[in-house]
């Protein structure tokens, strides 16, 4: 185990909330919660205003509501966080080659390796200039950990929250950690943090005071011996560079259980069209097919088939989807449904739409062509405009704006941007022709010479998307 807090970890402040606030003057410094907000959504994010009123992420929504009714609640904008993300990742990725995301808003970084940082005091000056550089890019905040090991380091950036920098010192780990909750070591999930409980130990000292062959007696050899090891501040995992990707998969929960069999075929093929999307824009093909079926009782049912070779055309995994579907009962209802591929590779095989459109019992293989429109013309009537609470919009007359909220055939709109004053609120018929979606605008505008790329541009926004 290394000697110097040269192991960084970066955690962005209530990254999708702080997004939505930064991006909507109206709601800075006010309670704001994004996740699904039908009957059987869960808060992904939370402000920290509305943690206040003990709100917090993977809480239902409903429950979310009853502890905070006058919040902000929005419908998450992945697109936008993740091009904001990748922003971060880069700052990130110009200290050290090793850089390891945990997800959107989080990253372990080795700044030795990155030849940045050896000591306390280079490591403490890379940590502040980074969280500079951050504001300065995103116009957000994240929290910044520096310690001799990533346990230890992702301790830190939570002690730092919001907006502070911790550096946990070599020699201070075990004073530290002895009277933290056991929950706090890693692998400590609530079925272990119970039956330690039980035990009678709670804390981090105590894990040591029971000492190493009470833990395997308790926990068993693997996990005992690990756990003994972290509670000591035994940390010697490397920080690694790239994870690879094992699958590729889109779901969809429902909140109104789905009985009609028609309907039920038709998101599938809308999931799978999602997931081809999402392997093609990670360059990615895959041989396995794989539907997930969660019926009304809870009962999770996956269903797989492998093909000849990697495909990522939609035709191809379309067809293998509703063929897996064709086994699984779905009468009482299906209140979740998902689709993924995995066996993934970097290629495809071009004969692969053949095998799935010609090995139905008895079928020949067809034109592509035909097989697509037949496709199209299985697709539903356009359905009424849908206006998420919290996407961008743009009135011809009004310019952008925002969805504030929809219902009974009206749609009420705050027009502001991220550089503006908190703007007025309007209200308008949902298929009202001057009103359209739109793509967000960035929380910042990259001057000419700033590090990345050396152009004006956007930071915080999707390719394509527009300053405003």
């Amino acid at each position: 185990m290394r000697t110097a807090p040269t192991i960084l970890h970066l955690d962005m402040d209530a990254f999708f909330a702080s997004v939505e606030q930064a991006s909507k003057p109206s709601l800075r410094g006010k309670a704001v919660v994004v996740g699904g907000l039908g009957p059987r959504g869960v808060v992904a994010t939370a402000s920290y205003e509305a943690r206040v009123f003990g709100v917090h992420s993977a809480m239902p929504m409903g429950q979310a509501r009853r502890l905070a009714p006058n919040a902000a609640y929005l419908v998450p904008r992945f697109g936008l966080y993740k091009a904001i993300s990748e922003r971060v990742m880069e700052l990130l990725r110009a200290l050290s080659p090793l850089v390891e995301p945990l997800s959107l808003d989080e990253a372990f970084v080795d700044l030795e390796a990155g030849g940045v940082a050896w000591d306390e005091t280079s490591a403490r000056l890379v940590g502040a200039q980074l969280r500079a550089d951050i504001r300065a890019a995103t116009g957000l905040t994240g929290s910044v950990g520096l310690a001799a090991s990533k346990m230890l380091a992702k301790i830190g950036s939570e002690q730092a929250k919001p907006d502070g920098l911790v550096v946990i010192e070599p020699g201070t780990e075990r004073a530290l950690l002895a009277p933290m909750p056991v929950r706090t070591l890693p692998g400590v999930g609530p079925a272990t943090g119970d039956h330690l409980r039980r035990a009678g130990i709670t804390t981090v000292g105590e894990i040591v005071e029971a000492g190493e062959d009470e833990l395997v007696r308790l926990l068993g050899k693997a996990h005992g011996h690990g756990l003994y090891a972290m509670a000591l501040a035994r940390d010697d995992r490397p920080v690694v560079a790239e994870r690879e990707a094992k699958s590729v998969s889109v779901e969809d929960t429902y909140d109104v259980d789905i009985h009609d069999r028609v309907r039920v075929g038709l998101e599938v093929q809308r999931l799978a069209d999602r997931c081809v999307r999402r392997l093609r824009e990670a360059g990615l093909s895959g041989r396995t097919i794989v539907l997930k079926v969660r019926r009304y009782d809870f009962s999770t049912l996956t269903r797989s088939e492998t093909l000849r070779g990697p495909t990522d055309d939609p035709g191809v995994i379309g067809e293998a989807a509703a063929r897996l579907l064709d086994s699984v009962d779905t009468t009482g209802g299906v209140r979740l449904l998902g689709v993924g591929v995995s066996g993934l590779a970097d290629y495809t095989q071009e004969d692969l739409f053949a095998q799935a459109a010609g090995e139905r019992a008895g079928v020949a293989p067809g034109p592509v062509e035909e097989l697509a429109v037949a496709r199209a013309e299985e697709q539903p009537p356009p359905a009424e405009r849908r206006w998420p609470a919290g996407h961008d919009v743009r009135h011809a007359e009004f310019g952008h704006g925002w969805v504030q909220g929809s219902g009974l055939g009206r749609v009420t709109v705050r027009f502001e941007t991220p550089g503006s004053p908190p703007g007025r609120v309007r209200t308008f018929r949902v298929d009202d022709p001057a009103l359209e979606p739109a793509e967000p605008l960035p929380l910042v505008l990259r001057r000419p010479g700033q590090a990345g790329d050396g152009e004006a541009g956007p930071v915080g926004a999707p390719s394509g998307a527009a300053p405003g």
